[in-house]
């Protein structure tokens, strides 16, 4: 039977990832491997009360044993994360599988086994995800094609005859029905093969939020391992509990510099500097529209003069900035 790590990420999160923390433990049963669930140096008595009723409900003695680590930074996502998966198993041992759980996310019934009998069943696949859905059974759309410059064009111009001519390269997939392999998947209920980590590395740090899942299951993919969307797998998923991204009214400068080390890591500068290119000119496209039709602006304010500026100031050195809360006050994507 093979053993499997889940790491459950909180920041400020403290009730909502314990219950997280209990559906998992639920859907474990049976199973062998542990729950580490990571503070992102939360500072508001998290840490403390999550360590406490880990203990009071016994959970530390379990079949599946709960710990709670202390990762004494916020790094973002993709730190604490890895802090949780280097950690390995209780008493150092190393897992088959480890398992991304977003705090505000809850595995309906089945939902992780099925995710390690796909990968049990399918040796190339190095990485499955689950369908999410919302509270009220909305689907999220959580598996998508890679960024492309033409995606950039695509989505910043939101017109139905570009759409219609670069559908291939639109970066939300049609919602799956069935199981299948996509480019990469929102990290909210993500299945990893050790073996595979092990070859491509875990998340970068450089990444504080947003496109670190991107970045990993591209390289992934590079290195010719599949990512697998398993219908059956059914999460339950709350979104934007932490970064309450839902009412930014700015766009972060983390996003900002997220997608900009995204394009020039894996791309080019030149690259880079043609995808900010395509968006602002899908950008101006959209704005053109909106003068004389009444759509709503479905952006951030100011976001194309911050995207713009941004790119500048990357370019000549200049520090970076958009305006909006600084990246220390955030700590989760959400799907």
């Amino acid at each position: 039977m093979p053993n499997l790590l889940t790491v459950i990420l909180n920041w400020r999160t403290a009730d909502m990832t314990l219950d997280a923390c209990a559906a998992a433990l639920r859907e474990m049963a049976g199973m062998q491997g542990a729950i580490t669930i990571v503070d992102n140096d939360s500072g508001d008595g998290s840490f403390e009360r999550m360590t406490e009723q880990v203990v009071a409900r016994g959970w530390d003695r379990g079949a599946v044993p709960v710990r709670v680590l202390q990762s004494g930074r916020n790094g973002g996502f993709g730190a604490g994360n890895n802090f949780g998966i280097r950690a390995g198993l209780p008493g150092g041992g190393r897992p088959d599988y480890v398992y991304i759980l977003n705090s505000d996310a809850f595995p309906d019934p089945g939902a992780i086994r099925a995710l390690v009998d796909h990968l049990e069943t399918n040796p190339r696949t190095g990485f499955a995800g689950s369908y999410i859905h919302g509270q009220e059974g909305d689907p999220h759309h959580t598996a998508f094609r890679f960024p492309t410059i033409w995606s950039e064009l695509e989505g910043a111009a939101r017109f139905g005859p570009i759409s219609r001519l670069l559908k291939r390269h639109i970066v939300p997939l049609p919602m799956p029905a069935q199981t299948c392999q996509v480019d990469w998947l929102a990290g909210a209920s993500l299945l990893a093969r050790q073996d595979m980590l092990d070859q491509i590395g875990l998340f970068d740090e450089t990444f504080f939020l947003y496109f670190e899942e991107t970045d990993l299951l591209l390289r992934a993919a590079r290195a010719g391992w599949a990512t697998d969307y398993v219908r059956h797998s059914e999460v339950t998923h709350i979104g934007s509990a932490s970064t309450g991204m839902k009412t930014w009214r700015r766009i972060p400068a983390f996003w900002l510099d997220s997608r900009r080390h995204y394009f020039t890591k894996n791309h080019g500068h030149f690259y880079a500097a043609a995808a900010t290119l395509a968006h602002v000119a899908g950008g101006l496209l959209w704005r053109a529209r909106l003068l004389v039709q009444n759509k709503d602006r479905g952006d951030p304010p100011h976001f194309l003069r911050d995207l713009i500026l941004h790119d500048v100031r990357a370019r000549t050195g200049r520090k970076t900035g958009s305006g909006a809360a600084p990246a220390k006050d955030m700590a989760r994507p959400a799907e």
